[in-house]
């Protein structure tokens, strides 16, 4: 230990003349039991180290105690390079950005109060009860001053709570009351990486306080006020409320205007796990990295261990298959779905052919007089997009511009046409996000067709001699059929970091959600929107997170001896995958059925969540054992679980082999067509339950669940079962992807696991 300290040392004391390097932010990832005993505390250590670096006080940016074992540094790449060859470090990692996964959702739950669903829990004891649960939302920040964090009625701070408000120029710490009861930032990684070597002031202020909208958004869907006449611009009118809308919120202000970095992103999980949150909600991700490289990964394992349970968003790059993020098994993933409500718009043709579409345009509106209709499909291939500088104010002055969704922001596109004269909008799908149709608050008369809709309407203005357009708009209509369906942006499966874990877990509301915004921007985020609005309705996984967010701080009010994979097995093995025209789930992207690489175990049902018979429960010795069967070095999952004597003596013969609420069936791994899984269930139902299973296999594949039969005598008893899977002959040469499910079922309860099968380089 002595000497390996003298190394460092010596090591940081050569690294001065290598300063003038361009210098960024890296995350470098400690062995903390390596701190020489002569430092009292490892910021101690940090700090000593890197002040032999050069005079510059601010070069350690954050030190992490919890979330992750280590420190950000502003250091240059040869610097980063000779700290890798310390036996003291375990990586050193340059700062990754991550983006955003940017009323009546209670109703569309089945949680409004008045129909009493929870049923075994009145509704007054679940409020009470979820006062006591703090729901942590890393995000834009927080705007303080909305309704939808009032604390009128609310008991005092649960004295568990360690947080803060922050004050700042313009965020006095006085805003946080018995409802919002914290509020903080964290921003030297994105200073960093605004300012280069030195910390000078960035663009915007250093400040709890949302400027964006999004976090407000989604700190209000999980758990926000009643409000009563709540509407964007009459849209959506009625009362808004959050999932959970007696917990508390604290708001963790991680993403800037450039992006979300990782090093703010590991403080804000660091400070959030030490103030003693019981739900972290993170709308944020980006791409597949294996979990040892995954900030969020690393820092939701501890969340875990401590009882938090964590949400995380699937991301928006759907329909594209494998596009997901936040794939790791601890983390609840969260897929899109509609809702049973829509805003529609109607494009009248000058055949009088009328289409209907979407928009939440609250303007004038264009009347009743068709004017002409332009579709710019040119050579420079931007126009018929709509991007900024494309369009020719002389062809479009005065006329209905046609664009196609894509590249560019919808709103944006919208702001191009009236920029360049237009007085109209109609903007249409491609095929890439087929018959799926997104609902904006344009700043001119606009609306929202499908792929199909939108090849009629361009054939029409492509080839008609004098083609014509008016739009006019139908308010807000509830009861749509069918929903939910999923989300064409949703982000799909499989998970390419272990192909034996399906992703996403559920999905949940994230089309068209009405939720408390930030008055400091208008609803389209555009700058030269001046409308203000105190709500505002998106869409995105970063909407259908908080939705989970807010459901499972609800399942840890009534069940509060209920582990975080316990939560998530409620909430994945009552999810319905049938529509309220009981069909299976459809996807908006094709219109096709959808698949578990869409929706997962299916769309969220809280009401059968509260009481799902059985979980699936799993430990932090059970993932442990998981990270060991991914052949990652003993660094790795140290660096992972934060132990110094993970040995991987116990590891799975398999990562598939994890107590997993569903499963994924890899055939063809080492030429294996027979793939074997021994499951645990808890009975957190009545003593005395009967269980029995059922399958529903594709004709490629047997399917073989031992026994068939379960008995709990007792409530928090424990029984296993074995399902054998085999892949037939010839099955790979007609079948690429498969699915099923294996459901455990009584009177009372349905517990059902959706299984994904994939065929890889079989061989006869």
């Amino acid at each position: 230990m002595a000497s390996e300290a003298f190394w460092f040392g010596a090591l940081l004391l050569l690294l001065p003349c290598l300063s003038a390097m361009a210098k960024q932010t890296y995350i470098v990832h400690m062995n903390q039991h390596s701190k020489p005993e002569s430092y009292a505390t490892h910021h101690d250590w940090y700090s000593a180290s890197l002040q032999s670096l050069s005079s510059d006080s601010d070069s350690l940016l954050y030190t992490y105690t919890d979330a992750y074992h280590g420190f950000a540094a502003s250091l240059d790449p040869d610097q980063a390079e000779l700290l890798r060859q310390s036996d003291s470090v375990i990586g050193v990692y340059e700062d990754t950005v991550y983006n955003l996964h940017t009323t009546r959702t209670p109703e569309f739950l089945g949680l409004d109060t008045e129909l009493g669903l929870w049923a075994g829990h009145s509704t007054q004891d679940l409020n009470q009860a979820s006062n006591d649960v703090i729901i942590g939302v890393l995000d834009t920040g927080v705007w303080p001053e909305s309704k939808s964090f009032d604390d009128t009625g609310m008991p005092e701070i649960p004295t568990k709570w360690r947080g803060q408000c922050e004050s700042a120029p313009d965020f006095a710490a006085t805003l946080c009351n018995k409802k919002l009861i914290g509020a903080r930032s964290f921003s030297k990684g994105y200073q960093m990486a605004s300012g280069g070597s030195n910390l000078r002031k960035p663009s915007e202020v250093v400040s709890p306080r949302d400027i964006d909208g999004h976090g407000t958004h989604t700190s209000s869907t999980a758990a926000g006020s009643l409000v009563a006449n709540a509407s964007l611009l009459g849209y959506a009118s009625g009362t808004a409320r959050g999932m959970a809308p007696h917990a508390r919120v604290a708001a963790y202000k991680v993403c800037w205007s450039t992006g979300c970095f990782g090093s703010d992103i590991i403080a804000g999980m660091d400070r959030a796990i030490i103030d003693g949150v019981d739900v972290l909600s993170l709308s944020l991700g980006g791409g597949s990295a294996p979990y040892y490289r995954d900030t969020i990964a690393i820092g939701a394992f501890t969340a875990m261990e401590r009882g938090i349970f964590v949400s995380c968003s699937a991301g928006n790059s759907g329909p594209t298959k494998a596009s997901l993020a936040n794939t790791a098994p601890w983390i609840m993933t969260v897929g899109a779905g509609t809702l049973d409500r829509d805003f529609p718009a109607y494009a009248l043709l000058g055949n009088k052919h009328r289409f209907t579409g979407v928009s939440l345009y609250s303007g004038t509106g264009m009347g009743n007089k068709p004017v002409q209709l332009v579709y710019n499909k040119g050579s420079n291939g931007s126009s018929n997009l709509c991007l900024p500088g494309s369009l020719n104010p002389d062809l479009v002055r005065g006329k209905v511009v046609m664009c196609d969704r894509g590249v560019n922001a919808r709103v944006e596109k919208g702001g191009v046409v009236r920029a360049a004269g237009g007085i109209g909008m109609i903007i249409a799908n491609t095929a890439a996000s087929g018959e799926e149709l997104v609902a904006d608050s344009h700043l001119l008369p606009a609306v929202a067709v499908g792929r199909k809709v939108g090849d009629q309407i361009r054939a029409y203005a492509q080839h008609d001699p004098n083609p014509t357009a008016v739009i006019t708009f139908g308010g807000t209509v509830l009861n749509v059929r069918p929903s939910p369906v999923v989300a064409a942006f949703s982000s799909r499966g499989p998970n390419t970091v272990i192909p034996q874990i399906l992703k996403p877990d559920v999905i949940g509301p994230g089309v068209n959600i009405l939720a408390a915004w930030s008055e400091a921007i208008g609803p389209t985020g555009l700058q030269d929107d001046k409308r203000k609005s105190q709500f505002n309705i998106m869409s995105g996984t970063s909407m259908s997170c908080p939705h989970i967010s807010g459901l499972a701080a609800l399942l840890k009010a009534a069940h509060p001896e209920w582990s975080p994979s316990a939560v998530k097995s409620a909430l994945m093995t009552t999810a319905y995958t049938h529509d309220n025209t009981k069909s299976p789930l459809r996807d908006a992207a094709d219109g096709t059925l959808s698949n578990p690489w869409g929706h997962g175990s299916g769309h969220v049902d809280p009401s059968k969540a509260l009481s799902p018979g059985l979980v699936y429960d799993t430990t932090a010795e059970d993932y442990i054992a998981f990270l060991c069967s991914l052949e990652y070095t003993n660094e790795h999952v140290q660096a992972i679980v934060k132990r110094p004597n993970v040995t991987c003596e116990r590891k799975y013969s398999d990562p598939g082999q994890l107590n997993y609420p569903s499963f994924s069936i890899a055939f063809g791994s080492k030429n294996k067509r027979v793939v074997r899984y021994t499951r645990e269930l808890t009975n957190v139902g009545a003593a005395g339950s009967v269980y029995r299973a059922s399958v529903t296999s594709p004709s490629t594949v047997r399917t073989v669940v031992k026994p068939t039969r379960l008995v709990f005598n007792n409530v928090g008893e424990k029984q296993k079962y074995t399902v054998t899977f085999m892949a037939l002959p010839g099955a790979e040469k007609t079948a690429r992807s498969e699915f099923g499910s294996i459901v455990w079922a009584n009177p009372q309860h349905l517990v059902k696991s959706p299984v994904a099968f994939a065929w890889t380089q079989l061989i006869d």
